[in-house]
């Protein structure tokens, strides 16, 4: 199965306008730069998105909420984004707020083949609104349905092009999980190697959970908040 693809915009050619997506990536941290511009390129609308963040205004998930291609948004923190905010309160984007735990169990139980997992987080606030509650050993927990994602889309620091994936350092984060839940995974990575040339004792992600892979190209790696000392 050969998985290198030229760029992003043949890796996104054929999501559809109403997909459900995963998108890698903490803040700005390890997020796939490359697609969410060629999805703003691609011009598809009526997105939902499941993403630890929403990006931040003019910049990764930021970019499609500025073309309005967001429907819904399933995510753990959206603090920096001014026109989140904004739709959110208009009622042009509808929410849906998870506590980050268990945004990751959700993702490994889809990656696992799971339906859903019981979890503690969030039992006596609105988060259990609607759902079941079960105990066990005396302490309730929670039915969470594993993502049914069409897409998920991530990035690494290296790949190969059976797409054996390793992250580096905190760019880590979410990526794993969500390279494994998705029905099909694309992959932008800053460097694209040959077979053998990873060590499998350091690879994060089996090829087997991916379908496509690129080199990626210009990471501009924000860094949200930068906080620096005066010079003495």
């Amino acid at each position: 199965m050969k998985k290198v693809v030229t760029n992003a915009d043949e890796a996104v050619s054929d999501i559809p306008s109403g997909a459900t997506i995963l998108l890698g990536g903490f803040g700005l941290c390890g997020i796939p730069e490359n697609c969410i511009s060629a999805m703003v390129r691609k011009g598809i609308n009526n997105l939902t998105c499941i993403s630890n963040n929403a990006g931040v205004d003019g910049f990764g998930i930021g970019l499609m909420l500025e073309k309005k291609q967001v429907k819904k948004m399933i995510s753990s923190y959206v603090g920096e984004n001014a026109e989140f905010e904004r739709q959110l309160l208009s009622g042009e984007l509808e929410v849906e707020l998870i506590p980050q735990g268990t945004l990751a169990t959700r993702c490994m139980a889809a990656g696992y083949g799971m339906p859903a997992v019981y979890l503690q987080a969030g039992y006596g606030t609105e988060v259990a609104e609607g759902k079941e509650i079960r105990e066990f050993n005396g302490k309730n927990y929670l039915l969470e349905h594993a993502f049914d994602a069409d897409f998920a889309i991530v990035k690494a620091w290296k790949g190969d092009t059976m797409g054996n994936l390793i992250f580096k350092d905190t760019a880590r984060n979410f990526n794993p999980l969500m390279a494994m839940a998705g029905k099909i995974t694309i992959v932008e990575v800053e460097h694209l190697v040959e077979p053998g040339e990873l060590d499998p004792n350091h690879i994060h992600t089996p090829g087997i959970y991916v379908h496509r892979i690129f080199q990626g190209s210009d990471y501009e790696k924000r860094i949200e908040q930068l906080t620096v000392r005066k010079k003495a």
